[in-house]
């Protein structure tokens, strides 16, 4: 593919409003489709906002009603805000897509970028994303003083960590030595061209996260690059490195369209 184009849209203060850079990625998708621009990558922290992609359950949205904003990408409720770096890839892919593996590119420099604060991430088989691995679950510490045979999130599907206390929240899944996300993918293509993108949590305060199911996962958590290496780390360290591994991965990959089965003929025979 051709030269990535970066474009770093607000952090900080100057923080963007999630309806204004949703606003911004349909005029750049536009655009990019109608190849008045190149592949762009737009890069922003977000004020404080949950959103919600179309396979978000009631269930899953904020106990207490606070406000949500419906989006058209995939997967399903997260929360965005201060402390999150936010990419939205603009890219034009060749049809018929292959979403999958657009979604394993931007895991894969995601992944590359936690390495190099040297923190190791990696994939977990189903889900998308990129995640810190926990212990094994025969190793982690017993949640109230039971024993796993009696979690009750091992016993019922339906079990909602924000009516169990503080020890079953999503921001505490380091703590407890479960697996944890440390970045969520959401994506959409329209046109052949790709919209939305990641979130990696540098340091934000993951206690957001304990007012939904964050992605729909009851049995995991939320990590960041801060409190898992023990230090500070800001938006301004991570930023140009996500860049150069964005860049290398993505101009690098050898686009491909998704390769479409045909399906067997079925052949009749007929009696002589």
């Amino acid at each position: 593919m051709g030269e990535l184009r970066f474009v770093r849209m607000g952090f900080g203060d100057e923080a963007v409003d999630y309806q204004v850079a949703w606003d911004e990625q349909r005029r750049v998708h536009a655009a990019r489709f109608a190849d008045e621009v190149p592949d762009t990558v737009i890069l922003l922290e977000h004020p404080p906002v949950y959103t919600a992609g179309r396979r978000t359950e009631d269930s899953e949205r904020p106990l207490d009603g606070t406000p949500v904003i419906d989006v058209d990408r995939g997967g399903k409720i997260t929360w965005h805000g201060p402390g999150q770096l936010v990419g939205y890839p603009i890219q034009k892919l060749p049809r018929p897509v292959d979403v999958v593996a657009h979604v394993r590119r931007l895991e894969e420099a995601l992944i590359r970028t936690c390495a190099e604060f040297g923190l190791e991430t990696t994939r977990v088989e189903g889900r998308s994303g990129v995640w810190v691995l926990g212990d094994p679950v025969e190793q982690r510490p017993a949640l109230g003083g039971l024993s796993l045979d009696f979690d009750p999130r091992m016993q019922d599907e339906e079990f909602d960590p924000r009516l169990n206390g503080p020890e079953y929240a999503p921001s505490n899944a380091g703590q407890r030595r479960e697996d944890r996300k440390i970045a969520a993918i959401g994506i959409r293509v329209a046109k052949g061209v790709t919209m939305h993108g990641f979130a990696l949590n540098v340091n934000p305060d993951n206690k957001w996260f304990d007012k939904i199911i964050p992605c729909g996962i009851r049995d995991a958590g939320v990590a960041s690059l801060a409190n898992e290496l023990g230090r500070d780390v800001t938006i301004e360290e991570v930023l140009p490195v996500v860049e150069r591994h964005l860049k290398d991965v993505l101009e690098n990959a050898d686009l491909r369209p998704r390769v479409v089965e045909k399906a067997p003929v079925a052949v009749t025979a007929s009696g002589v």
